[in-house]
């Protein structure tokens, strides 16, 4: 089978962990006839060399970036902050520069402070992650079926031909994109994602302080501790940018939550108790449906 021509004929990704490994993987599963470049840490370049993930080791960002056609930023959100500035003297004009940071708003400003139209910025969070980051948890297949949540700086850059053919690569690998608005975005996900995340890193912290307290087996733990503590595992190195860039947002879903918690708790002798089940039932049979 011959392999599809591709807009971009030369693709830099910058990080190359979870996220950055897989999109890698992915462009090389489907077949696309391009270079790819990875430019991280020495030791991170030889395993993503070693693993099929780059075709292309370049350690400077200045060189690894040159000539690139579609630069994808895959690092911690705070690290994308620093590297847009350095980027604006580095690209070609033609070059689009996405990013995938979980939070959007302060990124997709700067990138309007920094790049006009001739270098094209625009913001992305692929809502594919794992509670183990790192290239060994990189997968080819990540992507696929997996919500790709573009936040132009401006509508008018959908038209774009280089926005247009990143969401033809978007599809290529298998993901769903999906458009909104930076600030949408962020309050979305302080609900959907930063505050599970925060959950489990919570009630895996209180567990592990009351069982250095109180008598807790870990024995007792079944799969429904195990499932609800599972990202618990996510390392507080990703998580630190995400809620610096997003506390205002995180706090009101924490506020509401620990209101949620007060209700059921003063509920939990009556039938107001059950209202709960019923409506969290009456969810999860929605997702069941649209998942």
């Amino acid at each position: 089978m011959n392999s599809p021509d591709p807009f971009f004929k030369r693709v830099t990704i910058v990080g190359l962990g979870l996220i950055g490994g897989s999109w890698g993987l992915a462009l090389q599963s489907a077949g696309f006839a391009l270079r790819r470049v990875g430019c991280d840490r020495p030791e991170v370049l030889k395993r993503a060399l070693a693993a099929g993930a780059i075709d292309e080791a370049e350690e400077n960002l200045a060189t690894a970036v040159r000539d690139a056609d579609l630069v994808i930023l895959a690092t911690p959100v705070g690290v994308i902050l620093d590297l847009l500035p350095q980027l604006k003297t580095m690209v070609q004009g033609i070059t689009l520069i996405t990013d995938v940071g979980s939070t959007k708003r302060l990124i997709c400003r700067k990138g309007a402070e920094i790049f006009d139209r001739a270098t094209l910025f625009l913001g992305g969070h692929p809502l594919a992650g794992r509670e183990r980051s790192g290239l060994e948890s990189a997968d080819a297949a990540l992507f696929r079926d997996a919500r790709y949540v573009l936040t132009p700086l401006s509508p008018d850059h959908l038209a774009d031909e280089r926005v247009k053919a990143f969401v033809e690569l978007l599809k290529a690998v298998g993901a769903q994109p999906f458009v909104t608005d930076p600030s949408s975005h962020d309050r979305a996900v302080a609900f959907l994602s930063h505050l599970p995340q925060l959950l489990s890193t919570g009630l895996a912290s209180l567990i592990a302080e009351q069982g250095a307290e109180d008598f807790l087996p870990s024995e007792l733990a079944a799969s429904g501790f195990r499932d609800m503590t599972r990202l618990a595992e996510s390392p507080y190195n990703v998580w630190r940018d995400i809620c610096l860039t997003n506390i205002e947002n995180i706090q009101a879903a924490l506020e509401s939550l620990i209101e949620k918690l007060e209700g059921m708790k003063a509920h939990l002798s009556d039938r107001g108790l059950e209202r709960e089940f019923k409506q969290a039932l009456k969810l999860r049979e929605t997702l069941r449906k649209t998942s």
